[in-house]
């Protein structure tokens, strides 16, 4: 067999092993990393500026290049066909599309780079054995050490950064009270910022108050719907009937199958009716198979019964695990009808995962109808819908009086493990005057200062619109590091980062 020189892992896979012979020898593999080159000295790029008159140049901007890593590695076949097979299990774990992927090499165990194989050349193919030269780009030249993850004691914490180039924080706060800010500095500067803080002569008021909740808890007390309130040609029967799991809003019994969907649908009406509002839901969904179909809505009526809007997701395909957001002002609407904003003929998902978790908002503020939905993965959203619609008719302006669950599945399709509404809020929004200062936090809601992918979250959601115009993503320095977090008791904090190094 072929004697290992080097080993590489490379986005999780230790090629070594991946391409182990049949003894327990760790140097009976066929496959070596031979050589590694690029792990050296870091390449500078520097622009200068001179000036009439005078000798030399002034220095004006200098960065680190992008790393390039040189890696030999040789291949060895049982026989011809076996290497082709060896080559082509290769190819399959060297190609990772667009993503940069972690990479470490088994002289340095302790540091990893994130790079893509952006070149090769064919350096000897004869005898069942075949050598390339890879070369693998990092667009990022830093190589990281160990992660650390901390929990600030107090609101003014010292953390300290034990690598050899400054680190990229990313910070999570979760609020324990209402707050119109959020803010994280070291020191005084530099500080990054969400919201405003309030001046002693300026009133801080809600805009948000919540006037209807349900986590499936209460679902009894709503009322059978009927199809006055499931505004929606798609379904057929709602002789089955809305309950709990325990954990949220569930279908059992779905009722006989039709022509169309079939499942459970509830009503509820406000104790007083609202003009200006937010809807909030969460959709957790288990579907295993693409024959698998269901649709799950939340329809709101005015004081006269006329519809006002509709939120919702669906998957209407038995070829694709397909995510369908749905969002329409007024009555039902497919294609480009008036009121549809999201819908078939917006951008949907043909390969969902099996597991699924939908966040959905709905707002109307005067003539303005807005809706977001966004897949929710590790505490991000990963994939966003959102549009807007403009009453400019006054068409769907009524007061907001009934609101309606449905869920369901079409015909006789298989049922997926789960379709739940794992709760829905309405809140009655008002809006500010020049000496007022809102809310923009509640407790339990989670912001997330990203200085690495510079990006700022609330709940998941990418929230760049709320940050201050001085607000940047600042680096923690090598050594100790005075971070402090305000307003004052406000939030709960940790911060997570790698050691960085040249």
């Amino acid at each position: 067999m072929l004697e290992s020189v080097e080993d590489m892992t490379f986005n999780g896979i230790t090629l070594s092993e991946e391409f182990a012979g049949d003894s327990d020898s760790p140097n009976d593999s066929y496959l070596v990393i031979n050589s590694v080159m690029g792990r050296g000295v870091v390449e500078t790029e520097n622009t200068y500026l001179s000036s009439p008159g005078m000798d030399g140049s002034h220095p004006t901007y200098s960065r680190l290049r992008k790393r390039t890593l040189d890696v030999i590695l040789t291949l060895k076949g049982d026989s011809f066909e076996d290497l082709r097979r060896r080559v082509e299990r290769l190819n399959e774990i060297l190609y990772t599309g667009n993503e940069v992927v972690p990479i470490q090499f088994a002289d340095e165990p302790d540091r990893t780079y994130y790079g893509k194989v952006d070149g090769r050349e064919d350096i000897l193919e004869k005898s069942r054995i075949y050598q390339v030269g890879l070369s693998i780009v990092c667009p990022d030249p830093f190589k990281y050490g160990e992660e650390h993850t901390l929990i600030f004691p107090e609101d003014i914490s010292i953390i300290t950064n034990g690598g050899r180039a400054e680190a990229l924080p990313v910070f999570e706060l979760t609020a324990k009270e209402k707050t119109t800010f959020a803010m994280v500095s070291i020191d005084e500067e530099p500080y990054n910022l969400i919201g405003e803080p309030a001046d002693n002569d300026v009133e801080v008021v809600d805009t948000r108050n919540s006037v209807l909740y349900e986590n499936g808890s209460t679902i009894d007390e709503w009322a059978p719907a009927t199809f006055d309130t499931v505004d929606d040609p798609n379904v057929s029967n709602i002789d089955g009937d809305l309950g709990t799991d325990g954990a949220g809003i569930r279908t059992s019994p779905y009722g006989p199958s039709g022509k169309g969907q079939r499942g459970g649908a509830r009503v509820k009406e406000l104790s007083t009716p609202i003009q200006d509002f937010e809807l909030e839901t969460t959709f957790d969904i288990i579907s295993r198979r693409e024959e698998e179909n269901f649709r799950m809505l939340i329809y709101l009526h005015d004081e006269n019964m006329n519809p006002i809007g509709q939120l919702g997701l669906k998957d209407n395909s038995r070829l694709y695990k397909r995510r369908v957001p749905l969002g329409t002002a007024g009555p039902h609407a497919s294609g480009y009808e008036k009121g549809r904003v999201l819908g078939d003929q917006s951008e949907h998902l043909n390969d969902a995962r099996e597991t699924t978790l939908f966040y959905l908002r709905m707002k109307r503020e005067g003539q303005k109808f807005s809706f977001y939905v966004g897949e929710w993965q590790n505490f991000k959203h990963i994939r966003t819908w959102d549009g807007v619609y403009r009453d400019k008719g006054n068409d769907y302006q009524g007061r907001l009086k009934y609101v309606t669950l449905f869920i369901g599945s079409y015909r006789d399709r298989p049922i997926p493990a789960r379709i739940r509404m794992n709760s829905v809020e309405i809140f009655e929004l008002s809006s500010t005057t020049v000496d007022q200062t809102p809310y923009i936090l509640y407790p339990g809601d989670v912001v997330t200062f990203d200085h690495k992918d510079e990006d700022i979250l609330v709940n998941g959601e990418p929230r760049m619109d709320l940050k201050n115009f001085g607000g940047t993503f600042f680096p923690l320095d090598k050594g100790d590091n005075r971070v402090v977090i305000t307003p004052e008791g406000a939030f709960d904090t940790e911060v997570s980062f790698a050691d960085r190094y040249r």
